[in-house]
């Protein structure tokens, strides 16, 4: 067995462009999707949910059913080929590529697709660079609402094509993500329209969505670990963990709440800029200078939405937050494919890298530590 596999420098941009033409602008959130091996028993769950005719509480049950059986409760499984490459002891994996459009988001989309549906809404918005209208336009077309997905103008994904597959309606807009997010409620405001964008008024049911995300990796260790790593964008992912870790420990389910460990691209988030500078709360970061590659781009935000929930989650729970570089990234998601057989996107492993990071410092006390891997390659 050779030496330990250790991050390297997060700001050696020579090193990344030997592995990534970041002038591109064809940005690719890779992520891959299993809905096909669902789609027979789908079927009739659809023409349930999506017959105005039936009863409101016919179409929820069936649409919550499907919710519950597809979505969430993805494995949990202990890293050991990982642990001896990092010289690190109880890495636990939590792979959010079980869910059926191969990332987390689904959690979110259909949480908010079953609020959208209760409410008596006929259609729902978002915005995305790819993952995320993927999942809500999958929760749409079974929940029998009409979806309308903004994207960026200059993104390049093929997950457009699923969307459109689902039935959505992509509409390009210029500007970044953040631009299109505005374009997407103002629209949603406008037309009456479920808003699923993160932010606002539904920020509880997202952070909720997450939050089972907690529960279940409590299901299988039974108390909270020393630490859980997550990739960072807008911050709702690692802040509903959070929040669902804080309800267990308030409720006397575990002796902790864990750390809070984040991780996103090298200079391009602001929960990261904010932590690593004091800052009291998130600030917007130029987006002149933001660039995006077809590694980062998952990660990319100028501004986090959800980023000051994150900063504190990261700061209560005595975490850390580091920034991790595109070669690092596509380094390690080698690692985890090889070392455990977990295709994984390269901008997934951020936080395991963050965690690693810290421990190639200051090494880590023998205890169990989780990483959320939170989408899955093709």
């Amino acid at each position: 067995m050779g030496d330990p596999v250790k991050p390297e420098p997060a700001g050696d941009v020579a090193s990344e462009r030997e592995s990534i033409d970041e002038n591109s602008t064809v940005l690719l959130d890779g992520a891959d999707s299993s809905l096909a091996e669902i789609e027979v028993d789908l079927a009739a769950v659809r023409r349930i949910c999506s017959d105005p005719s039936r009863p409101l509480a016919v179409r929820l049950e069936a649409y919550e059913d499907v919710f519950e059986s597809e979505v969430g409760d993805t494995i949990l499984s202990r890293a050991r080929n990982v642990e001896r490459e990092v010289d690190l002891r109880q890495i636990y994996l939590k792979f959010e590529g079980d869910n059926p459009s191969g990332t987390q988001k689904d959690r979110i989309a259909f949480a908010q697709a079953t609020d959208a549906l209760r409410r008596g809404f006929d259609a729902i918005t978002v915005a995305t660079c790819g993952n995320y209208g993927v999942a809500v336009s999958f929760a749409a077309a079974l929940a029998g609402l009409r979806c309308i997905v903004y994207v960026p103008e200059s993104y390049r994904t093929r997950r457009i094509q699923e969307m459109t597959e689902y039935g959505a309606e992509v509409r390009r807009v210029p500007g970044s993500y953040e631009s299109a997010v505005s374009v997407s409620r103002d629209f949603a405001d406008a037309e009456q329209v479920y808003d699923a964008n993160p932010g606002g008024a539904n920020t509880a049911i997202q952070l909720a969505a997450y939050g089972e995300i907690a529960y279940e990796i409590y299901d299988e260790l039974r108390d909270a670990p020393a630490a859980v790593a997550v990739p960072v964008s807008n911050g709702t992912t690692l802040a509903g963990i959070y929040r669902g870790f804080a309800s267990l420990y308030r409720r006397g389910k575990t002796s902790r709440i864990p750390k809070m460990v984040a991780g996103s691209s090298f200079g391009k988030n602001p929960i990261v800029h904010a932590y690593r500078t004091h800052a009291a709360q998130c600030e917007n970061l130029a987006p002149e200078k933001i660039r995006e590659t077809a590694i980062n781009e998952p990660l990319v935000n100028w501004s986090s939405i959800d980023g000051d929930l994150a900063l504190q989650a990261i700061r209560r729970s005595s975490g850390w937050a580091s920034s991790v570089s595109d070669r690092n990234m596509l380094r390690f998601s080698r690692v985890v494919r090889e070392q455990q057989g977990l295709s994984v996107l390269p901008a997934a492993t951020a936080g395991l890298i963050a965690l690693l990071e810290n421990h190639q410092k200051t090494p880590l006390p023998s205890d169990r530590y989780v990483v959320i891997l939170t989408g899955r390659k093709s």
